[in-house]
C-alpha cells in the first residue's frame, strides 16, 4: 500500500493510511507525514496496535522524543514513553479525575514546549474517553480586526498551576515543583513551518495577561478560550484500540473526557517530541 492521507474535517485532521509504523519509514514518507502534520495539525494512524518500541521510533519520525515532566507516569524500560492509566486517576463523587480535561496544549510552561504529542490506545472503554481537539490557527484567524491587534502583542506568564486553574493537577512535593519550569509565552504564535498565527492558551497555567489587571486578564483569557473552543473547530477522536494519534501542540487544544465506567480499564502510551521556544506573530 501506499501513503494515503484522508481529511477528517474542513479545517484539520486526517487519517493516514498505508504505512506501518512497525516497521523503518523511507525518507520520502517521513518527509511527506512531517509536513502532513504542520497542514492538519492531527494525524490519525488506525490499527497500528504498537508496542513502547515501536512508537520510540514513529515517535521520531517528527523529531527527537523529549522527557515527561511528571516522572511518575513513565515505562520503567523506556523512560521517554509516559502512560495515561485508570488504575491511577482518583474519583470524586463516583467519576474520574482524569489527566488532560479541559482544552489545554501540553507543558507549556516549558521555555520549548513540545512541537506535537502522541498517543497510542491500548486498552479502551467500550463508550467514552475521546479526545476533542480544537483548531486555535482557525480560532485567531476568526477574531475581529481589532481583538487581533489587541492581543497579537500581549504575553502571559505560565506556571505548574495556574492559581485560577479549572482542573486539578497532580499534586507536585516542594522538591518536585521546584524542578517544573516557569515561562511568558507570547498569547499569539507563529507556527515555524506553516507561518500561521495561532492562539496559544491553558487557562490551567496561565497566570493572568503581563502588564494587565489581573481580573482583566484572566476575563480575557477566559473570552478567548470560550471562542477558541466553540464546536465548529473541533475534531472529537473516538478510540479504537489500536490506534497512533499525533498532534501539533502549536495549531491545537486538546482536553480528555472522563465519561466512561470508572471499572473500565483505560490505558494510552503517551510520547512527546521536542520542540523549540516559541516565536511570537508579532516579531
Amino acid at each position: 500500500m501506499s501513503l494515503h492521507i484522508s481529511p477528517m474535517s474542513p479545517s484539520f485532521g486526517a487519517k493516514i493510511t498505508g504505512v506501518d509504523l512497525k516497521k523503518a519509514v523511507a525518507d520520502d514518507v517521513r518527509h511527506q507525514l512531517q509536513k502532513t502534520l504542520s497542514e492538519f495539525a492531527v494525524l490519525v494512524f488506525p490499527k497500528q496496535f504498537l508496542e513502547p518500541a515501536d512508537i520510540v521510533r514513529s515517535g521520531e519520525i517528527f523529531g527527537n522524543l523529549m522527557p515527561q515532566q511528571l516522572k511518575k507516569y513513565i515505562l520503567p524500560d523506556f523512560p521517554m514513553v509516559g502512560y495515561n492509566s485508570t488504575k491511577d486517576l482518583p474519583l470524586k463523587d463516583g467519576k474520574l479525575q482524569v489527566r488532560g480535561e479541559n482544552y489545554h496544549t501540553d507543558h507549556s510552561n516549558s521555555v520549548c514546549p513540545p512541537r506535537a504529542t502522541a498517543l497510542s490506545a491500548v486498552k479502551i472503554p467500550a463508550t467514552g474517553g475521546d479526545t476533542q481537539f480544537v483548531d486555535v490557527r482557525q480560532a485567531f484567524d476568526d477574531l475581529s480586526n481589532e481583538l487581533k491587534e489587541k492581543v497579537i502583542k500581549m504575553r502571559s506568564l505560565h506556571v505548574h498551576e495556574s492559581s485560577r486553574s479549572p482542573r486539578m493537577f497532580t499534586k507536585l512535593s516542594e522538591e518536585d515543583l521546584a524542578q517544573i519550569p516557569e515561562v511568558i509565552q507570547p498569547l499569539v504564535i507563529r507556527h515555524p513551518m506553516t507561518g500561521r498565527a495561532a492562539l496559544y492558551l491553558n487557562t490551567g497555567r496561565m497566570e493572568g495577561i503581563e502588564g494587565m489587571n489581573l481580573d482583566e486578564g484572566f476575563a480575557l483569557i477566559n473570552s478567548l478560550y470560550e471562542h477558541a473552543t466553540s464546536p465548529q473547530y473541533e475534531y472529537r477522536h473516538q478510540w479504537t484500540e489500536g490506534d497512533f494519534v499525533i498532534w501539533d501542540n502549536r495549531s491545537v487544544m486538546h482536553q480528555a473526557n472522563a465519561d466512561y465506567n470508572p471499572e473500565e480499564f483505560r490505558y494510552l502510551y503517551r510520547i512527546m517530541i521536542e520542540g523549540d521556544a516559541l516565536q511570537a506573530f508579532s516579531q
